[in-house]
């Protein structure tokens, strides 16, 4: 027992004795692991300290305002040009010093420039609440940042203002810090200093006749003082008004029943009415002081002197600001006076902002700024950027490709997507189905462009999607991805500026007192290829040509646009409308809405309501486009427009002979154009040998013609009385007709057409023939027997005919110069030699009826013919109808025509000249085929 005990106690002293080693070996590399951490930690804080900036006493006295210029370089704000009322130590009571230091620093009178004990505080917040959550800043940190630091939350900067609020308070007496910050400190309402506001807010100039609950306000207000305005938030100040005074109750300054007494003092009663002035162009001078604040760092646009040059248009901005007011002249039709609405616009060349307008009936005091602010689902606008645009660029889509609008698009574990018209149509083009915001066929090109591109072509466009990857309901508008006005605007002037991104931008450059400039315009970046950027707008005007967009279309104007609405599960309407729309030189976006129940949960627009973004931009582009030139868009090279058969899928060009209703225009990526050609339509040969004739008997019209091609084809047939509208009489597959119930002292023109019955689309040429229909009694028959004959010794022409018909005047035409005669002969004199002379005689009736015009030809020797000397013997001329020998005369080039001479007295059988008509015929059909 004994033995085996020791032995245990051996082991157990030798396991100890192995423990000891390592526990010192951890202590110690804990120790130098934090003595590096402290060093390290030492020397970061040093080098801080080390760049951190001196004292510079001209920035603790008052500031200096900011001028801002617009795009002309005209004056439009001096921000910070305020009248500012210094006071001394002893202007200050002791109510306001307690309720101030109370709330932003108790310990003022006693620490050295920082709080310990705060600190600590604080650093137990942010350990728990993450870094930032709370701030440890005393009244001296605070005139610190606000005169040598910008308010960032960096640890830099924090132990930098640390360290010079250690100097500050060597430098100067708790009084005089004391002064710097009610002097300096910004209380809302355009009053800088504690004085000031006393004077805005109370109508007081001297603060000892301040009371316990004004005091309390001025203490409060610093902290946000545009959301504590008690003349705008009279509600909220009271909240805040209620924790000063308890800050006061704890701290010893005041007995609870004083703080109860002064929280009883209605707030508005308290005010003296001295509200601040509007600020012009607010809604513009928001994105300027945001601008400036993100992009230079340490300007303070209020108290830093700068000079800033912006992109503003004046006349637009007037003009937008003007449509968002109640004014009687304004003639957007506004539901009520609930909706809201946001607008920028901007130049569409380089994302220049020209003119922003925040709200309707802004009092231009800093209110909620929808156009840059606001936060709102963007509905059917983000077809374009979401789904087609990626299709086109990453798919090498056509304007054409074809997309199955079938059925609703199944979506697994959330409800299927529907078109908004609940309607589904089939196939159809990616033209037609985006220019009429269908959402099935928008889901299938987001499906097709696959959803990481989808993200890379939006995010390109300046989008922030809401979740780490794009879904198929971003490409319809409806997730928590959400834009403002301006940020639209700017993805959507990409499509129209060849596919380059700017962000858009207000603030052209900045300049310092002491003469440095920052530039602040964006670089230009390449968002997508330039036939993305030009189809997608093609596809856009087509919105406004014939799809959703069609009442914001501004006629003679080349413009692209979009609508776009939003919905909510449990309410019929929409809560957000837009429109989006661009031109080569503005891009406009507007958003409409803002409306919410009597729970303040988001409430649907009047119907009506809709409607509203899309006159905004009618209005506003019509305005500002006006005297201007708006180029087209140009079509670059990587574009190709083809002829494409209408229903082809996939596509096929258009043939010779397919019909112009079936051809439609569409844009193709160069290099994935279709090659083939369609085969459906082919031509189809006309009739042959058309002819029609009267029986006067039975008075009807007898049509026949031939066809000799195999197709199965049917016939139309159509007639027009007197050059009247050509109407259809019969279709069959019959090679006659007759025509019955003729009207009489009537020309008719027939019309025959062949009809493919396989596609009654596809049709040949059109074939005519004339009838003219004359009356029994009434009828003009041509004259008998004209003949002509050239007397040399008189040097005229002997014309002569008969006639034997009513009575009659007859018109006669010689080479086209026209006189009227009763008689049965005219002379024409002082005809020239080798000249050959047409006369035409046409007998007129008494009520002006034609009769057949009847032609004779007669040629004058040529003077200068050897062989004139025989022509005496031309008397023998009355035996005219045989001379076809002449044509062996080669002198004589017109001879030849002379034979068909003798056949003109037979013109009344003119039904036998179906060539003639044919040919007019056809030119007939080419004028309406243009047609």
């Amino acid at each position: 027992m004994t033995d085996n005990s020791q032995t245990r106690a051996a082991r157990r002293k030798q396991k100890k004795t192995k423990k000891r080693p390592f526990l010192k070996k951890a202590l110690l590399i804990f120790g130098i692991i934090v003595l590096a951490i402290g060093l390290g930690v030492g020397v970061l804080f040093t080098y801080y300290i080390a760049t951190s900036p001196g004292l510079d006493e001209d920035k603790l006295s008052d500031p200096m305002s900011s001028k801002v210029y617009d795009q002309d370089g005209e004056l439009i704000a001096d921000l910070g040009d305020i009248k500012r009322t210094k006071v001394e130590y002893d202007d200050l009571p002791d109510v306001l010093i307690d309720a101030v230091t109370a709330t932003e620093d108790v310990r003022f009178f006693e620490h050295p420039g920082i709080d310990v004990r705060r600190i600590g505080g604080a650093i137990k917040a942010n350990i728990t609440g993450g870094f930032g959550a709370e701030g440890a800043s005393t009244i001296t940190q605070q005139v610190v940042e606000n005169a040598f630091l910008t308010p960032d939350k960096k640890l830099k900067l924090k132990v930098q203002e640390q360290w010079l609020a250690l100097k500050l308070e060597r430098k100067y007496t708790k009084e005089q810090i004391l002064e710097m910050y009610l002097n300096k400190i910004f209380y809302g309402s355009n009053a800088y200093g504690v004085a000031k506001a006393s004077e805005i807010y109370f109508g007081k100039t001297d603060l000892h006749d301040l009371t316990l609950t004004e005091a309390a306000i001025l203490a409060g207000l610093p902290q946000r003082p545009s959301a504590y305005n008690p003349y705008e938030n009279p509600e909220l100040m009271e909240g805040r008004v209620d924790t000063v005074l308890k800050l006061m109750v704890r701290h010893g300054k005041i007995t609870q029943e004083e703080a109860d007494e002064a929280r009883d003092v209605d707030i508005p009663s308290l005010l003296a009415g001295k509200r601040t002035e509007s600020t012009p162009y607010e809604a513009f001078l928001y994105q300027v002081r945001e601008e400036v604040s993100d992009k230079v760092d340490g300007a303070e646009i209020y108290t830093d002197g700068l000079k800033i040059h912006t992109t503003l248009d004046s006349d637009v901005q007037d003009h937008v600001e003007f449509l968002l007011t109640d004014s009687e002249e304004n003639p957007i039709p506004y539901p009520d006076d609930e909706m809201q609405s946001g607008i920028a616009v901007l130049d569409t060349s380089d994302g220049a902002i020209r003119a922003i307008g925040g709200r309707r009936n802004s009092k231009g005091i800093g209110e909620f700024n929808h156009a840059v602010q606001g936060e709102y689902q963007p509905g059917s606008t983000f077809k374009p950027i979401v789904a087609y645009g990626p299709a086109i660029e990453y798919n090498n889509w056509s304007t054409y490709e074809q997309i199955n609008d079938d059925k609703p698009y199944e979506m697994e574990g959330s409800t299927p997507i529907r078109n908004w018209n609940r309607e589904y149509q089939g196939w159809m083009s990616a033209r037609y189905a985006l220019s009429h915001s269908l959402n099935v066929p928008t889901a299938k090109a987001f499906e097709e462009a696959g959803a990481a591109n989808a993200q890379e072509f939006g995010e390109a466009l300046g989008v922030n999607f809401a979740n780490d990857q794009a879904e198929v309901r971003d490409a319809i508008g409806g997730t928590g991805t959400t834009v403002n006005p301006l940020q639209l605007a700017g993805s959507f002037r990409a499509f129209g500026n060849e596919g380059i991104y700017n962000e858009p931008y207000a603030v052209t450059k900045v300049e310092f007192p002491d003469g440095k400039e920052v530039d602040l315009k964006p670089e230009p970046e390449a968002a997508m290829s330039d036939y993305t950027a030009y189809m997608i707008t093609d596809m856009l005007k087509t919105v406004m040509s014939e799809g959703t967009g069609t009442t914001a279309d501004i006629p003679g104007l080349p413009v692209a646009g979009k609508t776009g609405t939003t919905n909510l599960e449990d309410k019929e309407g929409s809560p957000d409308a837009w429109f989006s729309g661009y031109t080569t030189n503005y891009t406009i976006s507007i958003w409409a809405g803002g409306y919410s129940d009597d729970d303040g949960n988001r409430d649907v627009m009047p119907d009506e309501g809709t409607a509203i973004p899309r006159a905004l931009f009618k209005n506003i582009m019509t305005e500002i486009s006006a005297g201007i030139e708006t180029p087209d868009f140009e079509k670059p090279d990587s574009v190709v427009e083809l002829a494409i058969e209408k229903g082809s899928n996939p596509a096929k060009k258009a043939s010779e002979f397919t019909p112009s209703d079936k051809v439609v225009k569409e844009l193709f990526v160069k290099g994935h154009e279709p090659e083939q050609s369609s085969e459906k339509f082919e031509k189809i040969d006309p009739v042959s040998n058309l002819g029609a004739s009267y029986d006067e008997d039975a008075n009807k019209i007898s049509v026949t013609w031939d066809y000799d091609s195999d197709l199965d084809v049917s016939f139309e047939v159509s007639a027009s009385i007197d050059g009247g509208q050509m109407k259809e009489l019969s279709s069959s597959g019959d090679h006659s007709l007759e025509i019955s119930e003729v009207e009489a002292d009537a020309e008719y023109t027939i019309q025959v057409v062949a009809v493919s019955n396989e596609d009654k689309s596809v049709k040949s040429d059109a074939k005519t023939t004339t009838v003219n229909i004359s009356g029994e009694d009434e009828s003009i028959p041509a004259v008998d027997g004209l003949g002509a004959n050239y007397l040399e010794d008189s040097n005229l022409i002997d014309v002569s005919w008969e006639y034997d018909g009513p009575k009659a005047t007859f018109e006669i035409d010689v080479n086209g110069e026209k006189q009227t005669t009763s008689s049965y002969a005219i002379e024409i004199s002082g005809v020239s030699p080798g000249k050959t002379y047409t006369i035409t005689v046409t007998p007129i009736g008494e009520d002006g009826d034609r009769g057949e015009s009847s032609s004779v030809t007669e040629e004058v020797p040529d003077a200068d013919e050897p062989e004139e000397p025989e022509e005496p013997e031309e008397p023998e001329e009355p035996e005219e109808p045989e001379e076809p020998e002449e044509p062996e005369e080669p002198e004589e080039p017109e001879e030849p025509k002379e034979p068909e001479e003798p056949e003109e007295p037979e013109e009344p059988e003119e039904p036998e000249e179906p060539d003639h008509s044919d040919e007019e015929d056809e030119e007939d059909s080419d004028e309406d085929e243009d047609e």
